[in-house]
Parts: structure tokens; C-alpha cells; sequence
């Protein structure tokens, strides 16, 4: 076992989660601006920026569809090569890692080729106008045709944090956030592309990064390495692949039913100018939720090697230090959506009436901004332990249970408050369920069972037959 991996099992709590958490949430952060910058830079975009950025939430859907599909097969990997690593099964984890690389290959092509084939339609149905659908085309056309780069490289960024080198992952994002931001305004202002440029710029930015990617994890020094051999697709690893990325593939899937809702309600009792505000504010609000989501990735390697190596007292500390981390994240959003709206607005529009607009909705949107933090984490702890079942079920629920309902209902009553009160009231009530789902996990360990593939199997071993309380 090399340094990178030992350490896992070895090193304090605290030590690991500040030389994972913290490059994760610099990498997420910067993926965060990544998005953020295209949006601020087609925001001014001279007579039509406005329209442009009511084209660009209208792709969101699409692009959380292509995003589920990557996130089934990149955390899946990750996760699974963390597991094995903690078992010190290295020829499965390189393998997993060759497999991670054939799925977003496969996967890839699919997804873009239909999603260009039926781009119109596709459009219209989640919420395109006649005045944004040119704009929504123009920019999803071209991101579509560099799908299978962008799938590759996410899933092998994700792979570098498992394979223990979450500071090598962080730059490869910083760079891509870098290189996008140069891009952006030569290719949408100097060579008068506009929204096609932002499109152009985002995928040249990731194929750089997956240059680099690529090459770091070719190097033969390292435990776990690409190399000739590992790529053919092995039933059993794809099936527990699959099995443990269920749960942010479920996820992506519900956000991108949200959306179709939340456009749809939009157009209705706002029109374009409404849906260009939820653009605005999904840019501000998510970047909290990316730091998050950068905690959850840096506590992901820790949770899951301890569990694999039957370490369950640190599975318990990695657990609590990072709902403490996001909660206190989350509340920080909070402050600044309630009390400062104006500012962050500022950089995405200067039209007078889409500010007002997006300062009230994200005015009530962050309410319970304080609490979602601990949901999020314990959804991916669940995840990270290779509980699918269970992390799947929290995050479903969120969009499915409660948010979809509410948006049948809310918006009808108060227009386009109706659907910013949806997405706060669901937040809120599925922070409470994955309160109880932990609580319930703890008081009942004994009768929990594994997922049921190999990989669960081992893991149900490791836990309940040799009764190790976690």
C-alpha cells in the first residue's frame, strides 16, 4: 500500500479531512465559478444578454440529464475504488478505475448523440420560448458535441481524490476555471460568437484538464494506474458501479424533472424575465452548495476506506466533522443571500427589474439554507459506506416526495413566489427525514443490510458479522 493510501486508515480525522475537504471544496468552488462565469459574461452580452441567460437556464435540464449519467458512473468508481483500496484489493481498484474510463467513453456518445438528434423538442418541453430557444440551441449544441469530454473528465477527477491525490484534482479544476475565464471573452466579445463562444470556451477548458488528467494517472510509479488491460467492461464491477451511483444519478434525474417544473411555472406567472432570475439565483445559491458538496467529496475517500478496513470510530468522526463544516457553510450563504442579495445580483445584470426579481426569490429560497447543509452530508455518507439504498432514498425523496407537490400546487396560489416557497418548504422537510434516517441507522445497526452485490456482501461482513458497531 503506497503513502497516499495508508494514510487513510492512519492519519487523524482532522489532518485527512483538511488535505481532502479543503483541495475538493477549492476544486467545487471553482467548478461553481466555472458555470458562474459563463453566465456573467453572457449576462452582458449588449441587447440580448438578458434573453441569452433566460436561453442558458432552459438548458439546465439537459445538462443535468448528461450530469446524472456522469455522476452514476465518476462517484460509483470513486466510491467502489475507495472500498477496495481500504481492502487493500488493488487489482480490483485499478480495474474499476478502467471500467470508470469505458462507461464515460459509452455513456458519453449516447447521451450526446440523442440529446443533439432531438435538441428542439428537448428544448421546448423544458420551458424554451420562441425569443430564448435560438440562444438555448446555439449554446447546447456545442456542449453536446464535447459530452464524452466532459464525462471523462469528471470521472477521472473524481478518480484522482479515491486514488489519493485530491491536490492534483483540485488543480486540474482550478485550471479549467482559469482557462474558461480567458477564453469566455475572447470567444464571445473579440471573435462575436456570443453564447456559442461561452460554449466553446468551456469545452476547450476541459479538454486541457483532461490532458492533464490523463497523464497523471498514467504514471506507472502509482499504486493505482491506467494501463493496457483494465478497460474491457467486467459484469460484476459495472453492476456495483451502477449499484452505488444510483443515488447521485437519482438525484441529477429528480433536479432535472425540477427544473422542467420550475421552468414551466416560471413561464407561466413570470415568463422569460422569471426564468432568467432563477438562473441568476441557482448561480449564487449553488456555489454554497458546491463548497458542500466539496466537504462531502473530501469526507468520501476518509468514510469509505475506514469502512472497508473496519474502522468504524472514524467513520463516526469523519461523519460529525463534516456536518459541522457544512452546516457552518450553509448558514454563511444565509448571511450573505439575506443580508448583502444586491451584490452578488450585480455581476450578473444590470437590468433593473431581473435584479428586483432575483433578490426576492433568493431572498426566500436560502431560509433554510442553516439546516440543508446536514442534509446533504448524511445523503453522502450513506453514499460513501456503499448504503445506496438509503442515500438514493434521501435524495429522491427531496425532489420527488416533497418538492414536486408543492410545485403542482404553490405556484398556482402565489405565482412565482409560490415556486421560490417550494423549494424552501421541501429543503426543510427533507432535512428533517435524513435527521431520522441517521437516528434510525444508529438505533437499528444490527438489522441494516448491505446492498446485495459482492461489494455488499464483503461489506455486510465487515460490519454486522463481525458486529462492529459504527
Amino acid at each position: 500500500m503506497d503513502n497516499n493510501t495508508k494514510e487513510l486508515g492512519t492519519k487523524t480525522i482532522s489532518q485527512l479531512l483538511i488535505k481532502y475537504a479543503i483541495p475538493a471544496v477549492v476544486a467545487m468552488t471553482a467548478a461553481s465559478l466555472y458555470n458562474m462565469v459563463d453566465r456573467i459574461f453572457i449576462g452582458h452580452i449588449p441587447d440580448v444578454g438578458t434573453l441569452s441567460l433566460g436561453g442558458l437556464a432552459v438548458t439546465f435540464p439537459i445538462m443535468n440529464l448528461s450530469a446524472a449519467f456522469g455522476a452514476m458512473v465518476g462517484v460509483g468508481s470513486s466510491t467502489l475504488i475507495s472500498i477496495k483500496l481500504g481492502q487493500k484489493d488493488y487489482q480490483t481498484a485499478e480495474r474499476v478505475l478502467g471500467n470508470l474510463v469505458s462507461l464515460n467513453i459509452i455513456i458519453g456518445v449516447l447521451v450526446g448523440t440523442l440529446g443533439l438528434i432531438f435538441i428542439d423538442p428537448l428544448l421546448i418541453f423544458f420551458g424554451a420560448s420562441d425569443n430564448t430557444i435560438t440562444y438555448a440551441r446555439d449554446y447546447m449544441t456545442i456542449i453536446l458535441l464535447g459530452n464524452v469530454v466532459t464525462h471523462l473528465y469528471l470521472g477521472l477527477n473524481s478518480a484522482l481524490r479515491s486514488t489519493g491525490h485530491p491536490h492534483v484534482a483540485m488543480s486540474a479544476t482550478i485550471a479549467t476555471v482559469i482557462i474558461n475565464a480567458v477564453l469566455d471573452p475572447i470567444f464571445i466579445f473579440t471573435f462575436d460568437m456570443g453564447i456559442k463562444g461561452a460554449a466553446i470556451a468551456t469545452i476547450l477548458a476541459q479538454v486541457f484538464a483532461l490532458i492533464y488528467i490523463t497523464f497523471i494517472l498514467s504514471r506507472k510509479r502509482d499504486l493505482i494506474h491506467l494501463h493496457p488491460g483494465i478497460y474491457g467492461l467486467r459484469k460484476p464491477i459495472v453492476k456495483n458501479i451502477l449499484s452505488i451511483g444510483l443515488s447521485p444519478f437519482s438525484m441529477q434525474l429528480c433536479a432535472c424533472l425540477v427544473v422542467i417544473l420550475i421552468n414551466k411555472a416560471l413561464v407561466k406567472h413570470g415568463g422569460d424575465l422569471a426564468i432568467a432570475a432563477y438562473g441568476i439565483i441557482n448561480g449564487i445559491t449553488f456555489l454554497f452548495v458546491m463548497v458542500v458538496l466539496g466537504i462531502c467529496q473530501g469526507m468520501q475517500p476518509i468514510a469509505g476506506f475506514n469502512f472497508g478496513a473496519q474502522q468504524p470510530q472514524r467513520v463516526n468522526e469523519v461523519l460529525k466533522k463534516s456536518i459541522i463544516l457544512a452546516t457552518i457553510v450553509m448558514c454563511c450563504s444565509f448571511i450573505v443571500c439575506e443580508i448583502f442579495p444586491h451584490y452578488p445580483v450585480a455581476l450578473f445584470t444590470n437590468d433593473e427589474q431581473l435584479s428586483n426579481l432575483a433578490i426576492a426569490g433568493m431572498k426566500i429560497i436560502v431560509l433554510m439554507s442553516p439546516i440543508v447543509g446536514f442534509q446533504i452530508v448524511v445523503s453522502n455518507f450513506f453514499q460513501s459506506i456503499g448504503m445506496a439504498k438509503r442515500s438514493i432514498f434521501l435524495s429522491v425523496s427531496r425532489q420527488l416526495v416533497f418538492l414536486v407537490p408543492f410545485l403542482l400546487i404553490f405556484p398556482e396560489l402565489w405565482g412565482t413566489d409560490g415556486v421560490w416557497i417550494s423549494i424552501v418548504t421541501a429543503d426543510g422537510i427533507s432535512t428533517i427525514t435524513a435527521a431520522f434516517m441517521l437516528w434510525h441507522f444508529y438505533r437499528n445497526k444490527k438489522k441494516i443490510r448491505a446492498p446485495r452485490t459482492r461489494m455488499g456482501s464483503a461489506l455486510k461482513r465487515v460490519f454486522f458479522h463481525n458486529r462492529v458497531t459504527p
